[in-house]
Protein backbone atom coordinates (compact mmCIF):
# COMPACT_ATOMS: atom_id res chain seq x y z
CA UNK A 1 0.00 0.00 0.00
CA UNK A 2 1.05 3.63 -0.42
CA UNK A 3 2.66 5.13 2.67
CA UNK A 4 0.62 8.33 2.47
CA UNK A 5 -2.92 8.87 1.32
CA UNK A 6 -3.95 11.37 -1.35
CA UNK A 7 -5.16 13.97 1.13
CA UNK A 8 -2.04 14.28 3.30
CA UNK A 9 0.75 13.97 0.73
CA UNK A 10 3.28 16.83 0.43
CA UNK A 11 3.58 19.13 -2.55
CA UNK A 12 4.41 17.17 -5.74
CA UNK A 13 7.67 17.56 -7.62
CA UNK A 14 7.64 20.37 -10.18
CA UNK A 15 7.98 19.01 -13.70
CA UNK A 16 10.62 21.58 -14.60
CA UNK A 17 12.96 19.98 -12.06
CA UNK A 18 13.27 16.81 -14.17
CA UNK A 19 16.73 16.65 -15.86
CA UNK A 20 15.77 16.44 -19.52
CA UNK A 21 17.66 14.42 -22.15
CA UNK A 22 19.87 16.53 -24.43
CA UNK A 23 17.90 15.88 -27.60
CA UNK A 24 19.45 17.60 -30.60
CA UNK A 25 22.92 18.06 -29.11
CA UNK A 26 23.98 15.24 -26.81
CA UNK A 27 21.57 12.31 -26.75
CA UNK A 28 21.87 8.78 -28.10
CA UNK A 29 19.60 9.79 -30.98
CA UNK A 30 22.26 12.27 -32.10
CA UNK A 31 25.16 9.80 -32.22
CA UNK A 32 24.81 7.89 -35.50
CA UNK A 33 23.58 10.89 -37.53
CA UNK A 34 26.68 12.79 -36.38
CA UNK A 35 29.02 9.93 -37.26
CA UNK A 36 27.37 9.16 -40.62
CA UNK A 37 27.23 12.84 -41.59
CA UNK A 38 30.98 12.91 -41.02
CA UNK A 39 31.26 10.17 -43.65
CA UNK A 40 29.28 12.20 -46.15
CA UNK A 41 25.98 10.34 -45.86
CA UNK A 42 23.37 12.75 -47.29
CA UNK A 43 20.33 13.88 -45.33
CA UNK A 44 22.01 13.65 -41.92
CA UNK A 45 23.35 16.39 -39.69
CA UNK A 46 26.22 16.33 -37.19
CA UNK A 47 24.63 17.60 -33.99
CA UNK A 48 27.19 16.41 -31.42
CA UNK A 49 29.65 19.15 -32.21
CA UNK A 50 32.51 17.71 -30.17
CA UNK A 51 33.03 14.67 -32.42
CA UNK A 52 35.64 14.61 -35.20
CA UNK A 53 34.81 12.67 -38.40
CA UNK A 54 36.51 9.37 -39.22
CA UNK A 55 36.44 7.16 -42.32
CA UNK A 56 35.81 3.98 -40.33
CA UNK A 57 33.59 4.07 -37.26
CA UNK A 58 32.59 1.35 -34.83
CA UNK A 59 29.95 1.84 -32.16
CA UNK A 60 30.14 -0.72 -29.36
CA UNK A 61 26.98 -0.53 -27.25
CA UNK A 62 27.25 -2.24 -23.87
CA UNK A 63 23.77 -2.77 -22.48
CA UNK A 64 23.46 -1.26 -19.00
CA UNK A 65 26.88 0.44 -18.75
CA UNK A 66 25.83 3.69 -17.13
CA UNK A 67 28.23 6.61 -16.72
CA UNK A 68 27.91 6.72 -12.94
CA UNK A 69 28.34 2.96 -12.55
CA UNK A 70 31.49 3.01 -14.69
CA UNK A 71 33.02 5.89 -12.73
CA UNK A 72 32.30 4.04 -9.48
CA UNK A 73 34.27 0.91 -10.52
CA UNK A 74 37.76 1.91 -11.70
CA UNK A 75 39.38 -1.26 -10.36
CA UNK A 76 37.07 -3.55 -12.34
CA UNK A 77 37.35 -1.51 -15.54
CA UNK A 78 40.87 -0.05 -15.79
CA UNK A 79 40.88 0.27 -19.57
CA UNK A 80 37.45 1.90 -19.77
CA UNK A 81 38.39 4.17 -16.87
CA UNK A 82 41.49 5.28 -18.75
CA UNK A 83 39.18 6.48 -21.54
CA UNK A 84 36.84 8.58 -19.39
CA UNK A 85 38.57 11.78 -20.42
CA UNK A 86 37.95 10.93 -24.08
CA UNK A 87 34.19 10.83 -23.61
CA UNK A 88 32.14 13.02 -25.93
CA UNK A 89 35.01 14.22 -28.07
CA UNK A 90 37.46 14.80 -25.22
CA UNK A 91 35.16 16.92 -23.08
CA UNK A 92 34.96 14.17 -20.46
CA UNK A 93 31.17 14.49 -20.47
CA UNK A 94 28.51 11.79 -20.96
CA UNK A 95 25.60 11.56 -23.36
CA UNK A 96 21.99 11.27 -22.25
CA UNK A 97 20.03 8.17 -23.16
CA UNK A 98 16.61 9.72 -23.78
CA UNK A 99 13.32 9.03 -22.02
CA UNK A 100 12.58 6.43 -20.96
CA UNK A 101 16.10 5.10 -20.35
CA UNK A 102 15.29 1.57 -21.44
CA UNK A 103 16.68 -0.81 -24.04
CA UNK A 104 13.98 -0.87 -26.71
CA UNK A 105 13.62 2.90 -26.69
CA UNK A 106 17.36 3.58 -26.66
CA UNK A 107 18.25 1.07 -29.38
CA UNK A 108 15.57 2.60 -31.61
CA UNK A 109 16.98 6.07 -30.89
CA UNK A 110 20.51 4.89 -31.73
CA UNK A 111 19.55 3.14 -34.93
CA UNK A 112 17.08 5.64 -36.37
CA UNK A 113 18.73 8.80 -35.10
CA UNK A 114 15.31 9.95 -33.89
CA UNK A 115 13.92 10.72 -30.41
CA UNK A 116 11.30 8.39 -28.90
CA UNK A 117 8.41 10.66 -29.83
CA UNK A 118 9.32 10.26 -33.49
CA UNK A 119 10.47 6.64 -33.84
CA UNK A 120 7.52 5.48 -31.76
CA UNK A 121 9.02 3.11 -29.19
CA UNK A 122 8.41 5.34 -26.16
CA UNK A 123 8.64 2.68 -23.45
CA UNK A 124 9.13 -0.91 -22.40
CA UNK A 125 5.43 -1.59 -22.95
CA UNK A 126 2.89 0.81 -24.43
CA UNK A 127 -0.69 0.74 -25.63
CA UNK A 128 -1.26 -0.14 -29.27
CA UNK A 129 -3.96 2.35 -30.34
CA UNK A 130 -5.20 -0.04 -33.04
CA UNK A 131 -5.92 -2.90 -30.63
CA UNK A 132 -6.21 -1.19 -27.27
CA UNK A 133 -3.83 -3.77 -25.78
CA UNK A 134 -0.38 -3.36 -24.28
CA UNK A 135 2.55 -4.16 -26.57
CA UNK A 136 5.92 -5.15 -25.15
CA UNK A 137 8.38 -3.37 -27.46
CA UNK A 138 11.44 -5.30 -26.30
CA UNK A 139 9.95 -8.75 -26.88
CA UNK A 140 7.56 -7.47 -29.59
CA UNK A 141 4.53 -9.19 -28.06
CA UNK A 142 1.87 -9.35 -29.27
CA UNK A 143 3.33 -9.23 -32.75
CA UNK A 144 2.78 -6.02 -34.69
CA UNK A 145 3.98 -5.35 -38.23
CA UNK A 146 7.42 -3.77 -37.63
CA UNK A 147 7.42 -1.31 -40.54
CA UNK A 148 3.96 -0.07 -39.66
CA UNK A 149 5.00 0.49 -36.06
CA UNK A 150 8.31 2.23 -36.97
CA UNK A 151 8.34 3.44 -40.59
CA UNK A 152 11.53 5.50 -40.68
CA UNK A 153 14.77 4.21 -42.26
CA UNK A 154 17.70 3.45 -40.00
CA UNK A 155 20.99 5.30 -40.24
CA UNK A 156 22.59 2.00 -41.30
CA UNK A 157 20.21 1.80 -44.25
CA UNK A 158 20.98 5.38 -45.26
CA UNK A 159 24.72 4.74 -44.95
CA UNK A 160 24.49 1.56 -47.03
CA UNK A 161 22.57 3.42 -49.74
CA UNK A 162 25.32 6.06 -49.76
CA UNK A 163 28.02 3.46 -50.40
CA UNK A 164 29.28 3.12 -46.82
CA UNK A 165 30.00 -0.45 -45.71
CA UNK A 166 27.44 -0.96 -42.92
CA UNK A 167 27.57 -4.02 -40.67
CA UNK A 168 26.12 -5.26 -37.41
CA UNK A 169 27.98 -7.82 -35.27
CA UNK A 170 25.86 -9.27 -32.49
CA UNK A 171 24.36 -12.43 -31.04
CA UNK A 172 22.83 -14.68 -33.72
CA UNK A 173 19.61 -14.61 -31.68
CA UNK A 174 19.03 -10.99 -32.66
CA UNK A 175 19.36 -11.34 -36.42
CA UNK A 176 15.68 -11.68 -37.27
CA UNK A 177 13.97 -9.99 -34.33
CA UNK A 178 11.44 -7.23 -35.06
CA UNK A 179 13.38 -4.83 -32.82
CA UNK A 180 16.51 -5.37 -34.92
CA UNK A 181 14.44 -4.87 -38.06
CA UNK A 182 13.01 -1.51 -37.02
CA UNK A 183 16.04 -0.15 -35.16
CA UNK A 184 19.28 -1.58 -36.48
CA UNK A 185 18.80 -3.11 -39.93
CA UNK A 186 20.84 -2.07 -42.94
CA UNK A 187 23.95 -3.50 -44.54
CA UNK A 188 25.00 -6.96 -43.34
CA UNK A 189 24.37 -8.86 -40.09
CA UNK A 190 27.07 -11.11 -38.62
CA UNK A 191 26.08 -13.34 -35.73
CA UNK A 192 28.75 -14.49 -33.29
CA UNK A 193 28.20 -16.14 -29.93
CA UNK A 194 31.17 -15.03 -27.85
CA UNK A 195 32.26 -11.52 -27.04
CA UNK A 196 35.76 -12.20 -28.30
CA UNK A 197 34.44 -13.38 -31.65
CA UNK A 198 32.36 -10.22 -31.97
CA UNK A 199 35.32 -7.97 -31.24
CA UNK A 200 37.52 -9.71 -33.79
CA UNK A 201 34.85 -9.67 -36.47
CA UNK A 202 33.94 -6.04 -35.79
CA UNK A 203 37.56 -5.08 -36.38
CA UNK A 204 37.55 -7.11 -39.59
CA UNK A 205 34.39 -5.41 -40.81
CA UNK A 206 35.92 -2.00 -40.14
CA UNK A 207 38.85 -2.92 -42.36
CA UNK A 208 36.61 -4.25 -45.15
CA UNK A 209 36.11 -0.86 -46.86
CA UNK A 210 37.49 2.65 -47.02
CA UNK A 211 34.30 3.91 -45.39
CA UNK A 212 32.70 1.64 -42.81
CA UNK A 213 30.03 1.97 -40.12
CA UNK A 214 30.02 -1.03 -37.77
CA UNK A 215 27.79 -1.68 -34.75
CA UNK A 216 28.41 -4.33 -32.11
CA UNK A 217 26.59 -5.12 -28.89
CA UNK A 218 26.94 -6.94 -25.58
CA UNK A 219 23.92 -7.66 -23.35
CA UNK A 220 25.08 -9.69 -20.36
CA UNK A 221 26.18 -6.79 -18.13
CA UNK A 222 22.57 -5.58 -18.12
CA UNK A 223 21.24 -9.07 -17.43
CA UNK A 224 23.53 -9.48 -14.42
CA UNK A 225 22.44 -6.12 -13.06
CA UNK A 226 18.78 -6.97 -13.37
CA UNK A 227 19.14 -10.38 -11.71
CA UNK A 228 21.75 -9.70 -9.04
CA UNK A 229 22.14 -5.93 -8.83
CA UNK A 230 25.02 -3.62 -9.65
CA UNK A 231 26.44 -4.16 -6.16
CA UNK A 232 26.91 -7.88 -6.86
CA UNK A 233 30.10 -9.82 -7.58
CA UNK A 234 28.39 -11.19 -10.70
CA UNK A 235 27.86 -7.69 -12.12
CA UNK A 236 31.41 -6.65 -11.27
CA UNK A 237 32.72 -9.80 -12.96
CA UNK A 238 30.79 -8.91 -16.10
CA UNK A 239 32.23 -5.40 -16.01
CA UNK A 240 35.74 -6.85 -15.84
CA UNK A 241 34.97 -9.00 -18.88
CA UNK A 242 33.52 -6.05 -20.81
CA UNK A 243 36.65 -4.04 -20.04
CA UNK A 244 38.80 -6.73 -21.65
CA UNK A 245 36.50 -6.88 -24.69
CA UNK A 246 36.81 -3.15 -25.32
CA UNK A 247 40.59 -3.32 -25.04
CA UNK A 248 40.68 -6.29 -27.42
CA UNK A 249 38.73 -4.36 -30.04
CA UNK A 250 40.69 -1.15 -29.52
CA UNK A 251 43.97 -2.94 -30.12
CA UNK A 252 42.75 -4.24 -33.49
CA UNK A 253 41.45 -1.03 -35.04
CA UNK A 254 42.53 -0.60 -38.66
CA UNK A 255 43.95 2.78 -39.78
CA UNK A 256 41.66 5.85 -39.92
CA UNK A 257 39.21 4.34 -37.42
CA UNK A 258 37.29 5.63 -34.45
CA UNK A 259 35.77 3.34 -31.81
CA UNK A 260 32.95 4.73 -29.68
CA UNK A 261 31.88 2.83 -26.55
CA UNK A 262 28.44 3.76 -25.26
CA UNK A 263 25.37 2.29 -23.58
CA UNK A 264 21.60 2.40 -23.65
CA UNK A 265 21.03 3.29 -19.99
CA UNK A 266 22.43 3.01 -16.49
CA UNK A 267 20.88 1.20 -13.54
CA UNK A 268 19.92 1.48 -9.86
CA UNK A 269 19.38 -1.25 -7.28
CA UNK A 270 16.05 -0.98 -5.45
CA UNK A 271 15.56 -2.50 -1.97
CA UNK A 272 12.89 -5.15 -1.47
CA UNK A 273 10.49 -3.48 0.92
CA UNK A 274 7.12 -1.76 0.72
CA UNK A 275 8.60 1.71 1.02
CA UNK A 276 10.75 1.28 -2.09
CA UNK A 277 8.44 -1.03 -4.07
CA UNK A 278 4.88 0.26 -4.33
CA UNK A 279 2.64 -2.54 -5.58
CA UNK A 280 0.06 -1.28 -8.06
CA UNK A 281 -1.84 -4.56 -7.85
CA UNK A 282 -2.41 -4.03 -4.13
CA UNK A 283 -3.01 -0.26 -4.11
CA UNK A 284 -6.65 0.70 -4.61
CA UNK A 285 -5.86 4.41 -4.96
CA UNK A 286 -3.44 3.93 -7.83
CA UNK A 287 -5.68 1.37 -9.58
CA UNK A 288 -8.79 3.55 -9.53
CA UNK A 289 -9.77 4.58 -13.04
CA UNK A 290 -6.80 2.82 -14.67
CA UNK A 291 -7.49 0.61 -17.68
CA UNK A 292 -3.89 -0.39 -18.48
CA UNK A 293 -0.55 -0.09 -16.70
CA UNK A 294 2.36 0.17 -19.14
CA UNK A 295 6.04 1.03 -19.08
CA UNK A 296 8.15 -0.37 -16.25
CA UNK A 297 8.73 0.24 -12.57
CA UNK A 298 10.63 3.51 -12.86
CA UNK A 299 8.96 4.84 -16.02
CA UNK A 300 5.23 4.17 -16.08
CA UNK A 301 2.67 4.79 -18.81
CA UNK A 302 -0.78 4.88 -17.24
CA UNK A 303 -3.83 4.53 -19.49
CA UNK A 304 -7.04 5.72 -17.92
CA UNK A 305 -10.58 4.55 -18.42
CA UNK A 306 -12.14 7.08 -20.86
CA UNK A 307 -13.28 10.11 -18.91
CA UNK A 308 -11.11 9.35 -15.86
CA UNK A 309 -7.87 10.89 -17.16
CA UNK A 310 -7.90 13.97 -14.92
CA UNK A 311 -8.88 11.98 -11.83
CA UNK A 312 -6.07 9.47 -12.39
CA UNK A 313 -3.57 12.27 -12.89
CA UNK A 314 -4.71 13.97 -9.70
CA UNK A 315 -4.48 10.83 -7.58
CA UNK A 316 -1.13 9.69 -8.98
CA UNK A 317 0.32 13.14 -8.48
CA UNK A 318 -0.97 13.40 -4.91
CA UNK A 319 0.04 9.88 -3.88
CA UNK A 320 3.37 9.64 -5.69
CA UNK A 321 4.29 13.20 -6.58
CA UNK A 322 7.06 13.57 -3.99
CA UNK A 323 8.85 10.46 -5.33
CA UNK A 324 7.96 10.63 -9.03
CA UNK A 325 7.65 13.33 -11.63
CA UNK A 326 4.00 12.79 -12.62
CA UNK A 327 2.77 14.41 -15.81
CA UNK A 328 -0.14 14.23 -18.19
CA UNK A 329 0.65 13.10 -21.73
CA UNK A 330 0.50 16.66 -23.02
CA UNK A 331 2.65 17.96 -20.17
CA UNK A 332 5.32 15.30 -20.72
CA UNK A 333 5.45 16.00 -24.46
CA UNK A 334 5.53 19.77 -23.97
CA UNK A 335 8.27 19.44 -21.34
CA UNK A 336 10.49 17.59 -23.82
CA UNK A 337 10.53 14.13 -22.25
CA UNK A 338 10.13 12.36 -25.61
CA UNK A 339 11.86 14.88 -27.89
CA UNK A 340 12.06 18.56 -28.60
CA UNK A 341 8.89 20.55 -29.37
CA UNK A 342 7.24 19.32 -32.55
CA UNK A 343 9.14 16.00 -32.60
CA UNK A 344 6.29 13.79 -31.36
CA UNK A 345 4.51 12.17 -34.31
CA UNK A 346 0.72 11.96 -34.36
CA UNK A 347 0.93 8.18 -34.67
CA UNK A 348 2.99 8.04 -31.45
CA UNK A 349 0.83 10.39 -29.38
CA UNK A 350 -1.77 7.79 -28.27
CA UNK A 351 0.95 5.25 -27.43
CA UNK A 352 2.09 7.52 -24.59
CA UNK A 353 0.20 7.15 -21.32
CA UNK A 354 -2.58 9.49 -20.29
CA UNK A 355 -0.37 9.84 -17.22
CA UNK A 356 3.41 9.42 -17.30
CA UNK A 357 5.34 8.79 -14.07
CA UNK A 358 9.15 8.98 -13.90
CA UNK A 359 10.93 8.01 -10.68
CA UNK A 360 12.92 10.63 -8.79
CA UNK A 361 13.76 8.56 -5.68
CA UNK A 362 15.00 4.97 -5.34
CA UNK A 363 11.49 3.59 -5.77
CA UNK A 364 9.49 1.38 -8.11
CA UNK A 365 5.85 0.96 -9.03
CA UNK A 366 5.76 -2.81 -9.35
CA UNK A 367 2.80 -4.98 -10.36
CA UNK A 368 3.30 -8.27 -8.52
CA UNK A 369 0.41 -10.09 -10.23
CA UNK A 370 0.58 -8.64 -13.76
CA UNK A 371 4.38 -8.46 -13.97
CA UNK A 372 5.83 -11.05 -11.58
CA UNK A 373 9.21 -11.36 -13.33
CA UNK A 374 9.78 -7.64 -13.76
CA UNK A 375 8.66 -7.01 -10.18
CA UNK A 376 11.38 -9.35 -8.88
CA UNK A 377 14.32 -7.55 -10.56
CA UNK A 378 17.06 -6.19 -8.31
CA UNK A 379 18.51 -3.65 -10.76
CA UNK A 380 16.12 -1.31 -12.56
CA UNK A 381 16.17 1.66 -14.92
CA UNK A 382 13.95 3.86 -17.06
CA UNK A 383 13.78 7.29 -15.48
CA UNK A 384 15.69 10.57 -15.88
CA UNK A 385 17.99 10.41 -12.85
CA UNK A 386 21.71 10.67 -13.66
CA UNK A 387 22.30 7.05 -12.62
CA UNK A 388 19.91 5.88 -15.36
CA UNK A 389 20.11 8.62 -17.93
CA UNK A 390 23.83 9.32 -18.33
CA UNK A 391 25.87 7.03 -20.60
CA UNK A 392 29.50 7.20 -21.73
CA UNK A 393 30.77 7.98 -25.21
CA UNK A 394 34.36 6.75 -24.86
CA UNK A 395 36.60 7.16 -27.88
CA UNK A 396 39.65 5.35 -29.27
CA UNK A 397 41.18 6.43 -32.59
CA UNK A 398 43.82 4.81 -34.74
Amino acid sequence: MSQLSAWDHPEPLALDTAPLPEYGSGSLADLLPTLAAGMGVPGLTATIGELTPADRVCVFLIDGLGWEQLKAHPDEAPFLTSLLGSSRGGTGRPLTAGYPATTATSLASVGTGLPPGAHGLPGYSVRNPDTGALMNQLRWQPYTEPRTWQPYPTVFQLAHQAGVHAAQVSSPAFEHTPLTKVALSGGSFHGRLTGEERMDLAAGQLAAADRALVYTYYAELDGSGHRYGIASDTWRGQLMYVDRLVQRLAEQLPPRSALYVTADHGMVDIPFDERHRIDFDEDWELRAGVALLGGEGRARHVYAVPGAENDVLTVWREVLGEQFWVASRDEAIAAGWFGRPGECDERVYPRIGDVVAAAHDDVLIIASEREPKESALVGNHGSMTPAEQLVPLLEVRS
